[in-house]
């Protein structure tokens, strides 16, 4: 696998080769100092160019990145329209492991692009000075929020109310409804908790990751493993148990946050427990 610093040079190379090339910037986890460094980062770059429509026109240009064995053009797909507007993106796969996403984007947009960037962006050409103040990469906009009163009952609700849900597909034998709403909904709601949690014990200046993939870096190991143990879902009983994990966590994790906070603990989390297990038990005969 290529090393990091001959894939900047060969980035550097590259533009510095093409002249409709005149601002490439580098992105995402590389830029960012806090996490720690591997090979298996993706290099996420940008090029600013003075015509975009010419590199469409033919893919052969993009050979020099490397042996490219898989390529997804987002915004030339049917399925999964992109909304990028002007932009096109390439998200290549090379066969020495090295992965890179790549946006092309007008040279006019670049006022747009810094006001709408996420802060982890690291100028490494600038043919032009077209920037002319520094810019220090930051995961700032991905720290952990202290929530408001309301955004804390927010959560409680729409853990609670989705519950039901989860329940209701198990209940029906509905596997897949009911891992859907307990994976896409019920448990990001958990770990959105769990990080306000963490937020209030280590301070709300730092980031856990993209969906949420250091948390565990901040949580006791038998907690750990719990949270792990929510995943358990090979059938019914095992999802059920899952389930009803995962609600104990979220009720102990919502309960350190209201109390730490001064927030009134929502009543609603009884009833809705008592309304689930009240069903739960009806429809299996116990």
């Amino acid at each position: 696998m290529r090393k990091e610093n001959e894939m900047i040079n060969l980035f550097k190379n590259i533009v510095m080769n093409d002249d409709r090339i005149r601002l490439f910037v580098l992105e995402g986890s590389r830029t960012n100092k806090n996490i720690p460094k591997d090979d298996f980062q993706d290099y996420d770059i940008s090029f600013f160019v003075t015509d975009i429509e010419s590199y469409k026109k033919d893919d052969h240009w993009l050979d020099v990145f490397g042996d490219l064995i898989f390529m997804q053009k987002p915004e030339d797909m049917e399925l999964f329209p992109s909304d990028l507007g002007n932009w096109f993106s390439y998200i290549m796969y090379f066969n020495d492991g090295i992965k890179i996403d790549l946006t092309l984007i007008p040279l006019n947009e670049i006022d747009y692009y810094l006001s709408d960037s996420d802060g982890l962006v690291e100028v490494l050409i600038d043919k032009d000075n077209m920037i002319s103040k520094k810019i220090i990469p930051s995961d700032e906009k991905y720290w952990i929020k202290k929530p408001s009163e309301r955004q804390f009952d927010d959560c409680c609700n729409e853990f609670w109310s989705v519950s039901t849900y989860v329940a209701k597909g198990l209940f029906r034998k509905e596997f897949f409804y009911a891992m859907d709403h307990f994976n896409q909904i019920l448990r990001p709601e958990l770990l959105r908790m769990i990080s306000w949690e963490v937020g209030i014990r280590e301070g709300f200046d730092f980031s856990v990751g993209k969906n949420y993939k250091f948390i565990g870096n901040y949580l006791p190991e038998a907690e750990l493993k719990k949270l792990i143990n929510t995943f358990s879902q090979f059938g019914y009983k095992e999802s059920w148990e899952s389930f009803e994990l995962c609600c104990k966590l979220f009720r102990t994790y919502s309960k350190k946050v209201a109390s730490a906070l001064g927030y009134k603990y929502p009543e609603y989390d009884e009833k809705m427990t008592n309304f689930v297990q009240n069903i739960y038990s009806n429809l299996s005969g116990k």
